[in-house]
């Protein structure tokens, strides 16, 4: 009997090192900020869409170098509401001081502010005062691990805050791109969330944290949800204080009163297209979606940027003046 329960014994303690070791490989592989993420390089999903004209991303290229020749923004910074009390950073691109149209333009997985500047000009010349923050981990701001928008959201509520201090008149636009997609969804579901913001342009967010997770693992490793993505939460529960379960766009935007317009390429294998229904659906809004056929992960705007700024402007006009 001894025999048998020390046998068990070990089982036991083998499987939970097991479960930790799993967890911790996939949490430094996805979550820490620290690490380089090697699985976006040369990634299928991620090339750019056959759909893409050179001329015109060539054209946007060289306006979006124009504009960072001609606009030096100022950076600004808050402190982190958590007990992290991470120093967090983001540009500002002020306009004319008449002007109460605002705009939080937020980056993506693994990117940072810096690489917004196409959507910072967009905004910018249609008289927006632009705010472009580097997520926690990313950039220049402070953070060991990435948040997948669910820490992010309680810092754009800050962001907000600093508008709103500066200019009390602000009218707010918040505008995400795949991560940042997530992000101001999430955002856009907390109740406290100040009536200054008065719409909500999310492209190519995912539904969940969870859920890309889980078809991001089939699709590099071919592995099933338990317990990998079991183990990789316990993990991120204790390191980055977070559920990966919780963090859930869909449930936020269940909870939005702000009206959103939701965006996505009907080739993006990154962030399934599919995952457009399912944040779509669940918002009780007004609300509007733009499909962009042959659009790749991210690049919605660059294969039909026309069709792509008449239908933000569009839907966003109707809300701020």
């Amino acid at each position: 009997m001894k025999k048998i329960t020390i046998i068990v014994g070990s089982v036991v303690v083998l499987l939970a090192v097991a479960y930790g070791l799993v967890g911790n490989y996939f949490y430094n592989y996805a979550l820490n900020a620290d690490r380089e993420k090697e699985f976006l390089e040369g990634n299928p999903h991620l090339e750019e869409s056959e759909a893409v004209l050179a001329s015109v991303a060539e054209e946007a290229k060289l306006a979006d170098e124009q504009f960072k020749k001609e606009h030096e923004p100022t950076q600004v910074n808050v402190v982190s509401a958590d007990e992290n009390q991470f120093k967090l950073n983001a540009f500002l691109y002020e306009n004319d001081p008449s002007e109460h149209k605002w705009a939080i333009v937020v980056h993506g997985y693994s990117s940072n502010a810096q690489h917004m500047t196409r959507y910072v000009r967009n905004f910018h010349e249609k008289g927006y005062h632009v705010l472009a923050p580097d997520l926690r981990g990313h950039g220049e701001s402070e953070g060991d691990y990435i948040g997948m928008g669910w820490h992010d959201r309680k810092d754009m509520l800050l962001w907000i805050d600093e508008i709103i201090e500066k200019d009390p008149e602000a009218e707010i636009v918040l505008f995400g791109i795949s991560m940042g997609g997530a992000t101001v969804m999430m955002t856009s579901g907390e109740e406290d969330l100040p009536a200054n913001v008065k719409v909500v342009v999310e492209d190519c967010g995912y539904a969940s944290v969870s859920d890309v997770f889980v078809y991001q693992l089939d699709d590099l490793f071919g592995l099933p949800e338990f317990p990998v993505i079991n183990a990789a939460n316990t993990l991120t529960n204790i390191r980055a204080g977070y559920d990966l379960y919780e963090a859930s766009a869909v449930d936020q935007v269940a909870k939005s009163e702000t009206p959103t317009l939701f965006i996505h390429g009907d080739a993006d294998t990154f962030v399934p297209f599919e995952m457009l229904d399912e944040v779509y659906n669940a918002a009780n809004v007004e609300k509007e979606r733009l499909i962009i056929p042959e659009a790749g992960h991210g690049d919605a705007e660059k294969v039909d940027p026309v069709t792509y700024w008449n239908t933000v402007w569009g839907f966003v006009e109707n809300y701020i003046d």
